[in-house]
């Protein structure tokens, strides 16, 4: 079964040409987005009523971005023209035909609008981080932008900045209003530089808690991280999805993957060292080179064409160690690594096999770092048809007994079972009753992959609302313990009295200020990196910035998401 992560959109070259034309005549603004007003009334010349159209939008923005693109747009006009022809609109419809054959829909007036505009035809492709590039063609008859350069024979691609890019490259940032913003994603920039970031650099959040965000932070695609002991079938299990290896790929019953490897799409197959990724300004990786050379030349990514990448990028990790391996240190923080990592990531799968159930102290510290992320974690019992079904049902059992020991929660985590390679499953191997088990719980599993992209956006928001809070408690903390140190004399002594009673200050600012106590940092952590710090050089608290936040978390974001939310609700 392969994963199918939205509309198939595909059409003719002939067909193509028509939706560009008509994609230039939707989009009023120019930017390469159709948003929801755009839409209203471009799709009113088709004449179909409110609630199908409101269907269509709904299908076409299967991510929720509040905007539709020019691929997006296609599925929309063919979705529009199978409405016309009297079928009934569901998420897979378009995947149910042949794209290529359907006709471009009855649009009622619009040969006079693409008449009148004599602009030039506009190649909307979206490229790997959601900006747009323009196609200037040889059929340009008039003036259309004094900043475009002229019109050759052959055509001239000029990528746009987009208004957000240009917030996080500027060092004075103006204030935005809302109507400038074309997707939730661009509110979500503009919120953060404008009342969220303040916060952060006055109490110095990026080095406490998490780097400060780029602007390649946002428009990143979702990540799906894979943790487990060595040959647990992680990289296999990418590869099962992929149906191919990717470059650099070691497969073995030995320790074979020694990096944190980053496969992502890309233009061809190649192979990226760590610091030249850490480094690019498109990729959302410049906050690992916290972790110093000695994990970046541990780290790669592996770009290759592939349509699942398109959507979705896989985080392969080394195996955490056990036994007598787990005694020899590794030379960079691998847990502060799998941290970071699972802040980003939309999903967390921890891989387990019949014969690797014990959770060595790594995998304890591993699992703890994936603290406030337990929405994210899924546990995979692979290689289950190595043992016959009594054996499964026990080995079922010591694992979830191991992970209650180690998860710390009353609630039971979602455990998938299964052989997740290429073979197909075998009910000589398994029996009758295995099969059909292992094909139900592989589905089961596909299919949360599959929902990945379409809440990517729910995902984004609920991370950036979850990283706000966290600033606002630490600005209540820093705060805190510098009104805790004396004015004049014993600072020194003041300080590492705060530092070695942390725990009772968190408790004193959880009771001022009614904050829930699982919304508070770790103590340890907090305590190791603060004794690098001087307490009395931290700004006192700054009710207007806190009350900014507040605003955010209040009033913008909620109007962020009715701007966005489907146009004919």
């Amino acid at each position: 079964m392969e994963i199918v992560t939205g509309p198939i959109t595909s059409c003719s070259k002939e067909h193509q040409k028509i939706y560009q034309q008509w994609f230039t005549v939707a989009d009023s603004d120019g930017d390469g987005r159709i948003t929801g007003n755009d839409a209203i009334k471009f799709f009113a010349m088709s004449n179909l009523s409110r609630s199908e159209l409101k269907q269509v939008w709904a299908v076409a923005d299967s991510k929720r971005q509040g905007f539709l693109g020019f691929k997006e747009f296609i599925s929309a006009m063919q979705l529009i023209s199978l409405a016309q022809a009297g079928n009934d609109l569901t998420h897979d419809v378009l995947n149910t035909v042949d794209s290529n054959n359907i006709e471009p829909p009855t649009m009622e007036g619009l040969d006079y609008l693409v008449s009148k505009n004599k602009g030039p035809v506009v190649d909307s492709n979206p490229d790997v981080n959601g900006q747009h590039t323009f196609q200037i063609c040889k059929s340009y008859t008039g003036i259309f932008n004094a900043s475009l350069i002229s019109c050759f024979d052959i055509g001239v691609t000029q990528p746009q900045m987009s208004i957000s890019a240009q917030w996080f490259t500027s060092k004075s940032t103006k204030k935005v209003p809302l109507s400038a913003v074309t997707s939730i994603v661009d509110g979500m920039k503009r919120l953060y530089i404008e009342k969220l970031k303040p916060l952060e650099v006055m109490y110095r959040f990026n080095d406490f808690v998490s780097p400060l965000l780029t602007n390649s932070d946002f428009d990143a695609r979702p990540m799906v991280m894979l943790l487990g002991q060595y040959s647990t079938g992680k990289t296999t299990f990418i590869k099962h999805l992929l149906k191919c290896d990717y470059p650099g790929a070691h497969i073995g019953p030995e320790p074979t993957t020694d990096r944190f490897v980053v496969v992502m799409s890309g233009p061809d197959e190649r192979s990226i060292p760590g610091n030249t990724i850490a480094v690019q300004a498109d990729m959302p990786f410049s906050g690992l080179t916290a972790f110093g050379g000695a994990f970046l030349s541990k780290f790669q990514c592996s770009q290759m064409p592939h349509l699942l990448l398109d959507h979705i990028t896989f985080v392969d990790t080394p195996g955490v160690l056990s036994g007598e391996k787990q005694r020899t240190q590794r030379s960079y923080d691998f847990t502060g690594v799998t941290s970071w990592f699972a802040a980003k990531c939309d999903l967390i799968l921890l891989l387990f096999d019949p014969y690797k159930l014990d959770i060595s102290d790594e995998f304890k510290r591993v699992i703890a770092s994936l603290r406030g992320h337990d929405d994210k974690i899924r546990v995979v019992l692979n290689k289950a048809d190595q043992v016959d079904t009594q054996q499964l049902m026990r080995v079922y059992g010591a694992l979830m007994w191991s992970l209650g020991k180690v998860l710390n929660t009353p609630e039971v985590v979602r455990v998938y079972i299964g052989s997740f390679n290429d073979k197909p499953v075998s009910e000589a191997a398994v029996g009758p009753i295995g099969k059909d088990l292992f094909e139900k719980e592989q589905d089961d599993l596909l299919a949360d992959l599959k929902d990945i992209p379409k809440k990517a956006c729910d995902r984004r928001i609920n991370e950036f609302v979850k990283r706000a809070r966290a600033a606002k408690i630490h600005a209540y903390i820093m705060s805190h313990l510098k009104n805790q140190m004396p004015t004049m004399m014993g600072k020194a002594k003041a300080q590492q009295r705060l530092i070695d009673n942390l725990e009772d200050e968190f408790g004193k600012v959880q009771r001022e200020f009614h904050l829930p106590a699982g919304d508070f940092p770790n103590v340890e952590h907090f305590r190791e990196v603060l004794n690098g710090y001087s307490i009395d050089k931290f700004e006192k608290l700054k009710p207007k910035m806190i009350q900014a936040v507040d605003d955010m978390l209040g009033y913008d974001i909620p109007e962020l998401l009715k701007n966005f939310r489907n146009p004919y609700d």
